[in-house]
């Protein structure tokens, strides 16, 4: 059995390396990743002369994520007028290495790419949109195919496209749902907050739904939302160090049922009386919550903002 293990082992291992083939080298240091950045400098420069210097007169732009098969490729002129639509457009431009990446070349032994280097990047692009204030944040990869004359004549281009179709919608007003003062969420956390300064806690933890999601201004992004039952607990210790004499609104709330994900939720604005029980300090503290709803009319998910200095100062 030992033996047969050995042999399966030894077939494997030669499988592995029979399935290896070199097909060229690649190189972190080379004239044709040179070209790029320099490429890339003029681009965010707004030079469109040099850029268009850059490139070949057959050069094609590609949208790596388009799965359109009649889709037509940029041009050299398009990349010119690209770039100064970029330099008239855009604030804050820059492009630079993602991180710890660097571009690699690649010289592939194929007959077809002799005449060719691969250059690929991996980089990050940022800049705000002058008029809509739209902002570019995102990682870009490109595959440059550099020709035996230096200059580029291929570029496929994979980046989030989703920040074009939110620049084009911000050129005009756009509704996204209703707002209302008066709606019957609203009266769910009217109702709610009345059972606060009551002291009511079972009614007021009656309004949200047992899978109900709590967070709060003080947890650091990332940390875990708290449940209802963990919410329960801290009610309950607030409760234990804090007299809650007055709940009152401030303003008056909002029910917001956007149009974008159907989504329901109250804002509201309050202003909370307490004594503090180890030393008969009064504390009003304004508070902002933000409410989901579900369908059923349970609240899903709070958001609170507050002051925990406040209530902890001498």
């Amino acid at each position: 059995m030992k033996r047969l293990t050995l042999v399966m082992i030894m077939l494997l291992t030669i499988v592995t390396y029979a399935q290896k083939k070199k097909n060229g080298t690649i190189y972190s240091e080379h004239p044709a990743i040179n070209v790029v950045e320099d490429f890339q400098k003029a681009f965010i420069s707004g030079d469109a002369d040099k850029v268009m210097s850059y490139l070949a007169d057959d050069y094609k732009w590609w949208n790596g994520n388009n799965s359109n098969k009649d889709a037509t490729p940029g041009t050299k002129e398009g990349a010119g007028r690209n770039t100064t639509w970029w330099k008239e457009n855009m604030a804050y431009l820059s492009l630079e290495r993602s991180g710890q990446a660097y571009p690699d070349a690649i010289e592939y032994k194929d007959e077809n790419q002799n005449d060719v280097v691969w250059v690929q990047t991996w980089d990050h692009l940022k800049g705000v949109h002058n008029e809509t204030g739209v902002k570019v944040d995102m990682p870009v990869h490109r595959l440059y195919v550099v020709n035996a004359d230096n200059k580029i004549q291929t570029v496929i281009d994979y980046s989030d496209r989703r920040v074009w179709d939110e620049l084009r919608e911000s050129f005009v007003a756009r509704e996204n749902g209703t707002i209302y003062n008066h709606h019957d969420y609203i009266n769910h956390v009217r109702r709610m907050m009345a059972a606060l300064e009551n002291h009511d806690m079972e009614k007021f933890h009656s309004y949200f739904d047992e899978k109900a999601t709590f967070r709060n201004i003080h947890m650091a992004v990332g940390e875990k939302s708290k449940s209802l039952e963990e919410d329960k607990k801290g009610m309950k210790e607030l409760m234990e160090n804090y007299d809650i004499t007055a709940v009152d609104v401030s303003g008056y709330p909002d029910y917001l049922n956007y149009g974008l994900g159907n989504a329901k939720v109250v804002q509201s604005w309050w202003k909370l009386r307490m004594t503090r029980k180890s030393d008969n300090k009064k504390i009003v503290m304004p508070l902002f919550v933000i409410h989901n709803f579900n369908d059923e009319g349970k609240i899903v998910r709070e958001n609170a903002y507050y002051s925990q200095a406040l209530m902890t100062a001498k």
